[in-house]
């Protein structure tokens, strides 16, 4: 078989593997969701819960049994250097949005993207209480349910369609105490899939998210027509050694350039 044809059926396996293993995830973590569990807080002041832990212990199982090959990089695994070495690495968030899923709120999501050296080809988030199932592959498209989805075109800043840290989009406006912020999504990766399928014009990530948080977005907003960088303008790699990442911007390509250009001529401080 040719390496093209080979590359393809690969990539076919790969994102029915996923398709299956994240709705299967979402299922599981719907089973415990508003139920008495375990939690804790690890580092500073993330949340973590038994839910978590058996959703990354599902998704490994499935994932990494099927492509042994592949590295592996969690928010719920220990990490080791051996994924750096990889041309091919699962970028997994159990549960994106903790904190909502233990309050009972609905903005929480399964995350996963499949990573090719820094930039990802295949990426899943599903909102199961929502049933919205975000699917893209590279130079595909993105679909929401099966159904092609595509970020708001146009440069204008529309501030009640805008999400993020406040003192961000605040710096977008001559009169930022105008500004309504479109309400809080726990979830940073279903954040960025609302620019994807258009309920959002743009999204800001601050500081400090990681590549479980975003590699799998990324994708689908890119396929969806939008395009999501750093603040700079630069592309966002990933499977680095350092996963974390500073402030981000994510919307239709046009109005991403004239927000990009904003804050570079008026940096942050």
């Amino acid at each position: 078989m040719a390496d093209a044809d080979t590359d393809d059926w690969t990539k076919a396996r790969d994102a029915a593997l996923l398709t299956r293993s994240v709705q299967e995830a979402g299922r599981l973590a719907s089973s415990l969701f508003r139920t008495e569990l375990k939690n804790w807080i690890k580092g500073a002041s993330s949340p973590v819960s038994e839910a978590d832990i058996a959703v990354n212990d599902l998704l490994e199982q499935q994932l990494r049994s099927a492509t042994p090959g592949y590295g592996w990089l969690s928010e719920e695994s220990a990490d080791n250097d051996s994924r750096l070495g990889k041309r091919f690495t699962w970028i997994v968030d159990p549960i994106d949005g903790t904190r909502a899923y233990l309050a009972g709120r609905e903005d929480w999501c399964v995350s996963v993207a499949l990573v090719e050296n820094a930039s990802p080809v295949l990426a899943a988030v599903y909102a199961p209480v929502s049933e919205e199932f975000f699917f893209a592959a590279r130079g595909q498209g993105a679909t929401l349910n099966d159904g092609a989805v595509h970020a708001t075109a146009g440069t204008d800043f529309n501030f009640p369609r805008m999400a993020g840290p406040k003192p961000l989009v605040q710096r977008l406006s001559p009169t930022p105490d105008e500004i309504t912020l479109y309400p809080r999504i726990g979830s940073l990766a279903l954040r960025l899939c609302r620019v994807a399928q258009g309920r959002l014009d743009a999204a800001f990530a601050g500081g400090q998210s990681r590549d479980w948080d975003l590699a799998a977005a990324n994708l689908i907003v890119q396929e969806a027509g939008g395009k999501m960088t750093a603040l700079s303008g630069d592309a966002i790699e990933y499977n680095r050694r350092e996963v974390t990442h500073g402030v981000l911007v994510a919307a239709g390509r046009e109005r991403h350039v004239r927000i990009v250009e904003h804050f570079r001529s008026r940096p942050l401080p």
